[in-house]
């Protein structure tokens, strides 16, 4: 994971048209009434206690009047740099996803700081292109910028406004600029751990969602597909414990138990057992534990496998769709941690 770039995180939303995005393409004529000036707050003190939460979820900028101490967990009002404010230091808050000093990976909250900003605050000078003009197609992928705060040499400090393009996006000028500030990390503290050094090293994921779970929910009892028969290259087992808060939701998801290579013999008996043709048991109780089987390459079908419960497996083969059948504790058994 890169850890000194400030490129803008493009996130493909599947939205739809470019309107959907970034609320509404305008008509060629249109264009994006921009804010007032930025609220100036008069002491900045750190990433950890003012943006708590940058890079988890989109700063959304709250109501006009203006503090001189943002609330707990409130941001100060995003807008145009006032004339009477000189920035001389920009801070970006975040996160990144770095190797856990143990193995696995973990989640990082970031504090950087730029000194040499000129390019930067020109580019938040420019005014907002018309919407929708000119023959630009407006692409789905939604443009997320970073946390950012400018500082002046007296410490205080503002949300400073991105000129938007003709897509409702930050200005190529504006992405060019954070792309080229020479950042120097000031802060950096673990908020979480992404993947065990556990899952790692069975090639798992940290987290997985219980499919079997969500295909009987939708009502799609069947038999199994032909192309979940005996005939896969190796397998990887991966086991999922799902707590008692997420059982029974729409799609619940498991933190990772246990996971291994599947041995040939122990495969090949699972794979028997998997290709039975009982329809699933018509039952409404979610498991605790469930199993993941894919093959070790990526290739071919998907097994999801309850190991308690109504003891169901799904099979994701394309072709064929996703089909269940109905296990035991026979099966379940194969699937154990030894």
């Amino acid at each position: 994971m890169r850890s000194g770039g400030t490129t803008l995180a493009a996130t493909l939303l599947g939205l739809g048209l470019c309107g959907l995005v970034l609320a509404g393409c305008a008509g060629p004529g249109d264009t994006l009434k921009g804010p007032g000036s930025a609220e100036i707050v008069e002491k900045w003190t750190s990433c950890a206690e003012i943006a708590p939460q940058a890079g988890v979820m989109l700063p959304v900028p709250r109501g006009s009047a203006a503090v001189t101490s943002p609330p707990a967990g409130v941001e100060p009002r995003v807008g145009r740099i006032d004339p009477a404010f000189t920035p001389v230091a920009a801070v970006l808050c975040g996160r990144d996803v770095v190797p856990g000093a143990a193995g696995g990976r973990e989640q990082v909250a970031t504090e950087r700081r730029a000194d040499d900003i000129g390019p930067l605050v020109a580019a938040l000078g420019l005014a907002d292109e018309k919407r929708g003009s000119g023959e630009i197609a407006c692409t789905l992928d939604m443009l997320v910028p970073p946390w950012l705060a400018l500082l002046d040499d007296q410490g205080r400090w503002l949300r400073p406004y991105l000129p938007k393009d003709v897509c409702g996006k930050p200005r190529p000028e504006v992405r060019a600029a954070l792309d080229g500030l020479r950042l120097t990390t000031v802060d950096s503290r673990t908020v979480g751990q992404v993947e065990s050094p556990e899952a790692e090293a069975a090639g798992c994921a940290q987290r997985w969602s219980d499919m079997v779970w969500v295909e009987a929910t939708l009502g799609r009892p069947g038999r199994v597909a032909p192309e979940a028969g005996p005939k896969a290259g190796p397998l990887r087992l991966c086991v999922y414990q799902v707590s008692p808060s997420e059982r029974g939701g729409g799609k619940p998801a498991g933190d990772f138990v246990y996971g291994r290579p599947l041995p040939p013999e122990r495969q090949a008996d699972v794979l028997r057992a998997l290709a039975g043709t009982r329809p699933a048991a018509d039952c409404a109780t979610p498991a605790s534990r469930f199993a993941v089987l894919r093959a070790v390459d990526g290739s071919g079908p998907e097994w999801y496998v309850e190991l308690d419960a109504c003891r169901r497996f799904l099979v994701v083969a394309s072709p064929g769709g996703s089909q269940l059948g109905q296990g035991d504790a026979a099966l379940a058994a194969l699937l154990g941690p030894n």
